[in-house]
């Protein structure tokens, strides 16, 4: 049984309504069918496409923080290639 809510759930739409490369409009990261369909679908609908949109945020943050490792790890001084460093 669906759970009733008191509520309208606001859409995660915060008005950057720009598409990437993958099809995630950049503000809210809901794919094109989860924004034309927002009024249309149930409330059990909508929170499920908040949820994807905030793993969507977080698989980015992380991408965004990988590259940045990737790179001051290409600009710093070269890796050793001893898989241990001696102890005496």
């Amino acid at each position: 049984m669906e759970q009733l809510e008191f509520f309208n759930i606001v859409s995660p739409c915060v008005g950057v309504c720009s598409v990437d490369e993958k099809g995630y409009c950049k503000g809210c990261l809901r794919k094109r069918e989860e924004r034309f369909g927002w009024l249309s679908m149930t409330p059990a609908q909508q929170l499920h496409v908040i949820k994807l949109c905030r793993q969507r945020y977080r698989r980015k943050q992380a991408e965004a923080r990988g590259q940045k490792q990737t790179e001051s790890l290409s600009e710093s001084e070269p890796l050793t290639t001893d898989a241990q460093p001696t102890l005496f």
